[in-house]
């Protein structure tokens, strides 16, 4: 059975159901991701029913119990970030691709900014200026946000370290990370066993944790102190970054204002650096 035969199955089941039932086929069809990564407890405290009650559920839907409807549910978010499914799509549909990339792409800005609370906003700001040192990691594509908000923070002269995949392994140079340290980790799909085994051992060390990711059931969430979610939805292949690059720029460009004069003078400290003509052209402005 593929994605969209499960999906299918779900939908034609949920409106003959009894509420308690419906409520969950209901909460699978809109967090299948969430789902696929929870045991069964979990997603029982979560919607407050009984274990039984998801085994009955699993049964009235067509499966053995509720371990196969969530081997099902794996298999659907498995297809959902195949990259190859997604280009294999797209490619049936390639003249529409650009506006379909166009209109994910504001789907995936709004969302991520819908997301965002003011609250969470202002925590990351104190957690970021009282920190003794920042890591900021992120494996694969999840390392260019990882670099973008890296950068950023050096910019506005917060002590930062770049934390991806070299000559050591992540989990080694998660040894540097102690108490009082910040550890930021962005993880998109797939999720990685080592991001999530170095973000346990920086928790255990004593340094929080703020994740940046696509979905509560990330496993790096289970660390975490503070957590944001993005939108990355795309209609070809691997992760937008998109959201979580908007997300870097609204965090950071929000810190900067509350750091005041010693944000202030560090990029003027950056800026007398833009006026070495032996690495920049004159001519073309001081941005960075």
């Amino acid at each position: 059975m593929d994605g969209s035969q499960l999906q299918a199955l779900l939908r034609s089941k949920v409106e003959t159901m009894p509420n308690k039932a419906r409520r969950v086929v209901e909460y699978l069809l809109a967090n299948a991701r969430e789902a696929a990564f929870l045991s069964i407890g979990e997603v029982a405290e979560k919607l407050d029913v009984s274990k039984a009650q998801l085994v009955r559920v699993a049964r009235l839907v067509g499966f053995d119990g509720y371990a196969a409807l969530k081997d099902a549910l794996k298999d659907l978010v498995l297809e959902q970030v195949n990259p190859a499914a997604h280009l294999g799509r797209a490619l049936k549909d390639w003249k529409r691709m650009p506006e379909e990339i166009l209109r994910l792409e504001h789907a995936n800005l709004d969302d991520t900014w819908n997301q965002l609370r003011p609250d969470k906003i202002a925590s990351f700001c104190d957690m970021v200026s009282s920190a003794r040192m920042v890591y900021c990691m992120g494996w694969g594509i999840s390392s260019i946000v990882a670099e973008s908000l890296f950068t950023r923070l050096l910019e506005t002269g917060i002590r930062s370290v770049l934390m991806k995949r070299g000559s050591l392994a992540l989990i080694e140079q998660t040894r540097a990370v102690t108490a009082g340290d910040l550890l930021v980790v962005c993880e998109l799909p797939s999720y990685v066993i080592e991001v999530t085994k170095s973000v346990q051992k920086a928790a255990s060390s004593g340094a929080s944790i703020i994740t940046i990711t696509d979905s509560p059931a990330a496993p790096v969430c289970q660390s975490s102190t503070l957590s944001f979610y993005v939108s990355d939805t795309t209609p070809t292949f691997g992760s937008s970054l998109v959201g979580p690059i908007f997300l870097v720029h609204i965090l950071t460009s929000v810190l900067a204002s509350t750091l005041g004069d010693s944000a202030k003078e560090a990029l003027n400290d950056q800026k007398m650096g833009l006026h070495d003509e032996q690495i920049y052209h004159p001519a073309y402005g001081l941005r960075y």
